[in-house]
Order: C-alpha cells, then structure tokens, then sequence
C-alpha cells in the first residue's frame, strides 16, 4: 500500500469513528498534496509525499513557535497535536547514533574538508536519511563537523 493509499484509507477511517479532528488533519495534507500534483503535473510517489509531509511539519513547528510568542498557546497546541498526526505518516525517526555514522559517512565518501563542501554532504546525508531525520539539525551537526 503506497502512503497515498494509507492516507486515504485513515481518512476513511476518521470519517467511520468521527474524529474530526484527524479528518481534517488527512484532508489538509490530502488538499497539499493535490495541489503538488497539480502544479507539477505528475503522480506523487511516496518520497515525494514524504517530502510534502514534511514541509508541512517544518511549517506547524515555525506557527507554534509565532503563536507563543504571540500569547495564543490554544493555538500552539492545536498545531502541535496535527504536528503529532503528521508524524505517523514518517517512517521511524533515525538514532543520535546512526545519524552520526551516516554523516561521517558521507563526510568520508564526497572527500568534504571544509564547511564549502557541505552541500556535497547534505546531499549524500538527505538521501540515506529523508524523512527520518530534522534535516535543519542533519545541516547543524554537518557543520560543526567541518568546522563550520
């Protein structure tokens, strides 16, 4: 079953038990990624709906920390329970340790010295850990570890 498919069928499923607010969680990320596919023009395989997934993550996090500072933690909290709904569509996230191993890894393997070739590693690191890491941390531990 493609996550499209898994999406689809747990918003069904939100539908039968009543949850509205799941429902409209699935229904956002399904408008989302709709409106990928047609801009693009194209079918979304499950990287690319990853990708969307995570984007609308990144997004959630940035409101909550507006809303804070703003003095509205109703609205906080109601963008960190869809951060939480959206996080079950992400496969597990990566350990400290594996994530360390991968980026050593990819430091060894594009031959980086320096904080110019990180995006040589990023690269390398994005492909082995999409969607199972925070790739703005992923950028700050490749930096610290080019001496950056």
């Amino acid at each position: 079953m493609t996550l499209k498919e898994r999406i689809t069928e747990d918003m069904k499923a939100a539908m039968r038990a009543g949850d509205k607010e799941r429902l409209s969680t699935i229904r956002m990320v399904q408008a989302a990624i709709k409106q990928r596919e047609v801009d693009e023009r194209i079918a979304l395989d499950d990287t690319q709906v990853l990708s969307v997934l995570e984007k609308m993550i990144k997004q959630r996090k940035e409101s909550i920390s507006q809303f804070e500072q703003g003095g509205r933690p109703d609205l906080a909290a109601k963008e960190q329970t869809e951060i939480l709904l959206l996080q079950d569509y992400l496969p597990a996230q990566l350990s400290d340790a594996e994530l360390e191993t991968i980026i050593k890894e990819a430091i060894a393997s594009s031959g980086a010295t320096s904080v110019k070739d990180m995006g040589k590693v990023m690269a390398a690191v994005k492909a082995h850990a999409a969607g199972r890491a925070d790739m703005g941390a992923v950028s700050a531990r490749i930096k610290a570890a080019l001496g950056g």
